[in-house]
């Protein structure tokens, strides 16, 4: 199936989204869409499938004119979407995720059990993924539910496949089964519409790349015809330097010791410590334990054993406020369900973890609380017409900013980061990286949980390996590399 959409616009009230935005998606290719966050990518798929109304501009489907009147609609014709925010049902099993309004059913009208789960399994089974099919959604891993997403928009014997940061929670290893998946659908004669912030993987499996900026079409080229920097100068509009800044670290004072720390069926005798002024960089793949030890040093996922010191002090860490009043931040890898009031407006989300300190006397005082938020929007960059502007309509990079924005603004001691560059574009990923070199000069000690090995390369200072549930190695700066990092993350053996 070929789509071709021309001169398309659309705005939002006042707020132009898109100006005349072109691009061609030709049969069997892997055609990739990048931009920075709130240039318009998601927007642009969005009318595509229906879920928007264009204003303006012509949508062609093999030629002929066309349009949706809503994604159902669009998926029914050979277009779906893996959206970059999850579509998840927590309470239904991943079966009944599957599934859902496309249940097929026997002559006798029940429920027709065993085909879907035959079908669940042959999709599960070519992409590598063994999650009980029985087991709820919402307790799977958001590594896990993307998977789900995945298996549930391949399943629909689709055209066109939209794939909207389709990796940003997956192990290298599940990257490569997806690019293996995305090579055969090519084959097939399948499109691919490959929405992603990670250069690599751009040049890695697109054929060709539309970049938009400001709502606008920049250039459409071949991939083999562009490169890093140019694709990254057509983006941002300005040339990046450098990917990662320079670090300059001059570590203190141990601000962070976890002893021993265990929790059944999770993780065990995990020890390691953070001083201030320091990036610990964790890395390992799905299912390590990684982000399960950080939310059980934030208080966040009931009792543990071991110890956890700050600053010199033995804590017992029971809640959240807890670990705040402690000098704690933790940006969670999931700013959806965990990070975000979707239906606040930014100043709320912002201020929500600071607002005591507004309110010495029982009463906020607005004017700090604004001048607060505003400072925090300013030095971030989020893109929004202004601070009262619900959460739920940025874009997920600029939602991501607005996480670290409001965890940033209580001064804490230790900042926990688990995937903090997800889903943000380049030019934003720096803009992150500098702002951590920033709080690491003020004596921040912050600990970065990162699947991208780049990024973990690029910014730590140390960097500890987990497998399992179990630390199994930890590397300098200097003497870290790709395959020494991915090798105590596989289990195997170190060369001597």
């Amino acid at each position: 199936m070929q789509i071709s959409m021309h001169d398309i616009h659309k705005a939002f009230g006042s707020n132009k989204v898109l100006e005349g935005v072109n691009i061609e998606i030709k049969d069997g290719e892997v055609h990739a869409l990048m931009g920075e966050n709130g240039a318009g990518k998601s927007t642009l798929m969005n009318i595509l499938t229906g879920l928007h109304k264009k204003d303006s501009g012509t949508i062609l489907s093999d030629g002929k004119e066309t349009f949706f009147d809503n994604p159902k609609q669009a998926e029914e014709n050979g277009v779906a979407f893996i959206h970059q925010e999850l579509n998840i049902w927590p309470d239904l099993t991943v079966l009944e995720n599957l599934f859902i309004n496309k249940e097929p059913v026997t002559h006798f009208g029940l429920l027709n059990t065993r085909k879907m789960k035959a079908v669940a399994n042959e999709q599960f089974k070519k992409l590598a993924i063994s999650i009980p099919l029985h087991q709820e959604a919402g307790k799977c891993s958001v590594g896990q539910q993307q998977m789900i997403e995945i298996a549930k928009a391949l399943m629909t014997d689709a055209k066109v496949i939209i794939m909207d940061e389709p990796t940003a929670a997956l192990t290298e290893r599940e990257i490569q089964t997806l690019f293996q998946v995305i090579q055969s659908l090519k084959v097939q004669g399948v499109s691919i519409v490959y929405i992603s912030h990670r250069m690599e993987e751009i040049f890695t499996i697109c054929d060709s790349i539309t970049v938009m900026r400001d709502g606008k079409t920049v250039d459409t080229k071949p991939i083999p015809d562009t490169s890093f920097d140019e694709v990254v100068r057509k983006m941002v509009g300005r040339e990046l330097t450098d990917r990662f800044p320079e670090r300059s670290p001059n570590p203190g004072d141990t601000m962070l010791e976890v002893k021993g720390l265990s929790r059944k069926g999770a993780f065990e005798d995990v020890s390691f410590s953070v001083r201030s002024g320091e990036i610990v960089g964790v890395s390992g793949l799905m299912g390590a334990g990684r982000t399960e030890i950080m939310r059980t040093i934030f208080g966040l996922d009931g009792r543990y054993g071991g110890e956890i010191h700050l600053n010199g002090k033995q804590v017992t860490i029971k809640s959240p406020h807890q670990a705040v009043s402690l000098g704690l931040g933790f940006i969670t890898e999931d700013r959806k369900e965990e990070g975000l009031v979707l239906d606040f407006s930014l100043k709320d989300n912002i201020a929500l973890p600071s607002l005591y300190s507004f309110a010495p006397k029982g009463l906020i005082n607005e004017k700090s609380e604004q001048d607060f938020v505003e400072l925090l929007i300013k030095r971030l960059t989020i893109k929004t017409e202004s601070a009262s502007t619900s959460a739920k309509n940025l874009s997920g990079g600029n939602q991501q900013k607005v996480v670290i924005a409001k965890w940033i603004g209580i001064g804490p001691k230790v900042l926990i980061l688990d995937e903090p560059t997800r889903g943000v574009d380049v030019g934003a990923k720096r803009e992150i990286y500098q702002l951590m070199n920033e709080l690491t000069d003020r004596g921040v000690a912050i600990i970065m949980v990162s699947s991208e090995l780049p990024e973990v390369l690029g910014m730590s200072d140390r960097i500890l390996v987990f497998r399992e549930g179990e630390l199994t190695g930890e590397v300098s700066k200097e003497e870290a590399t790709q395959e020494k990092i991915m090798t105590l993350a596989t289990g195997g053996q170190e060369d001597e």
